[in-house]
């Protein structure tokens, strides 16, 4: 131990065990997770201190504050859903489901899965990754349905809604990609195959048959179904651990083993979805503002019925 981690048994607490701290102690940091960064910006020698505050359980404050912002949008009838479309590489991670197919997920499947026989090949997968000690990630679609027309801005950078979007759910944690949309599949297509037709008719007004753009363009709502798609990577945390070095002696060292699960995909959905929730109530919020729920509902009203003549 260095100097700097010396403890000074008269000055702990009676009930504390010095033996029992140095044992929890985390010294051999977990590639691709924030021990090492987070202890070198901060200056610490217990990694434990990083990887306490890193963990993925501060996301429950955002599936809490995602359930207000989920209340404010329903009262305006935009409703969320999520699924798992693969894990690991059982599924299809390109797969589009329809809002309908979203609404059908069960949430209390194992990995809340889109595709019902899809699921059983996850779940082996999961099987196999568990028996080896080994992690794995997925993909998610979150889908947001009713979204009205002109959320966000085309203006400046930082109001461009689908940016705002992809911020919120690539801070969650493990997820390395978004794509709203087909976002991913349109860059190996011409144009023709990738932007949604514009077409006009008394009852539907503006409206399009495909959704390939994910409900956003420019920045900005088109009033259909906002669709993004997310991409997890593995859990950093793996119980035979990976190729390391201890802090201490800076000598080779397995990463150690923290409680974790194999797979986090389907929590992922739920706290995407809360995500998404956020961004899009915030955006209502600056569109229809208003001092209460009546007047904020009011302006929301003389806005739609003001497109109707558009």
């Amino acid at each position: 131990m260095s100097p700097r981690h010396t403890i000074d048994p008269e000055k702990l607490p009676k009930h504390f065990d010095a033996a029992e701290a140095e044992k929890r102690r985390v010294h051999a940091p977990r590639p691709g997770h924030a021990d090492l960064v987070g202890g070198m910006k901060y200056g610490r020698r217990d990694l434990r201190d990083i990887l306490e505050r890193a963990s993925a359980r501060e996301t429950a404050s955002r599936v809490a504050a995602g359930a207000m912002a989920k209340e404010l949008l329903r009262h305006f009838d935009i409703e969320l859903r999520s699924g798992v479309v693969s894990v690991g590489a059982a599924g299809d991670p390109d797969a589009s489901p329809s809002w309908d197919e979203l609404c059908a997920v069960d949430d209390e499947s194992p990995l809340r899965a889109v595709d019902r026989e899809h699921e059983k090949a996850m779940v082996a997968e999961v099987d196999r990754a568990r028996e080896a000690g080994e992690t794995l990630g997925g993909t998610i679609v979150i889908a947001a349905h009713n979204v009205p027309v002109g959320l966000g801005s085309y203006v400046q950078w930082n109001e461009k809604l689908d940016g705002r979007i992809g911020q919120a759910i690539l801070s969650i944690h493990a997820v390395k990609a978004v794509a709203l949309g087909d976002a991913v599949a349109a860059a190996r297509r011409v144009g023709s195959e990738v932007h949604d037709p514009i077409y006009f008719d008394d009852q539907r007004r503006y409206h399009r048959t495909t959704n390939r753009a994910g409900g956003l363009e420019g920045g900005i709502t088109n009033g259909q179904d906002v669709v993004v798609r997310a991409y997890m990577k593995p859990i950093s945390t793996l119980r035979r651990g990976l190729p390391s070095v201890d802090i201490e002696t800076r000598q080779a060292h397995r990463s150690q083993w923290e409680r974790s699960d194999v797979t986090a995909v389907a929590a992922c959905g739920v706290v995407c979805e809360a995500m998404l929730a956020i961004v899009l109530a915030n955006a209502m919020r600056e569109k229809f503002g208003g001092d209460s729920v009546v007047e904020m509902t009011r302006n929301f009203e003389s806005y739609v019925l003001g497109l109707r003549s558009y």
